[in-house]
């Protein structure tokens, strides 16, 4: 697997697994109904922030997305925050676990001293488990935070770790 900066080409084989991931609404506080064009400018950031893809190096398939970005403006501008995206089909390979390293080394040499991710959902374990075993911590947890389908309402995680 390969991971590499995401270019505009990428977006017409971001958009499907990114569309079905967000219209479940399990995961991430966007609207289920998202339009494609916000999507787009939604994750495909620009400098200073940065947007990568995983690929299968045999096949050429993008397996997964991230993004990475300053969780604030300002003085606490030093806070890495980042968003991960695998296609369903490719779940179980690791490409999440790749992403997250991968944004972790990044903000680590872009100067970053933390990274934090905002709202994971608590019922996301698949996620919390990868983070917590890539060293982050809960920091608290927003009871009712997230309106999930099925589960109904569900806290959501502010997660951390220095880098």
């Amino acid at each position: 697997m390969q991971i590499r900066e995401a270019t505009a080409e990428d977006w017409p084989a971001i958009w499907p697994f990114f569309h079905t991931v967000v219209a479940a609404g399990e995961t991430f506080t966007y609207p289920t109904d998202l339009p494609e064009e916000q999507a787009r400018s939604w994750w495909l950031l620009d400098a200073p922030d940065r947007t990568v893809v995983a690929v299968d190096e045999s096949t050429g398939t993008i397996l997964g997305t991230a993004k990475t970005n300053a969780n604030q403006r300002g003085n606490g501008a030093h806070v890495a925050s980042a968003s991960y995206l695998v296609d369903p089909a490719h779940e179980g390979r690791g490409v999440g676990r790749a992403l997250c390293a991968h944004t972790l080394d990044w903000a680590r040499t872009a100067g970053f001293r933390r990274m934090q991710f905002n709202a994971v959902v608590e019922t996301n374990t698949r996620a919390v488990g990868l983070y917590r075993s890539l060293g982050f911590e809960i920091l608290g947890t927003l009871p009712e935070g997230f309106r999930h389908p099925r589960h109904g309402y569900v806290g959501l995680h502010v997660m951390h770790r220095a880098l």
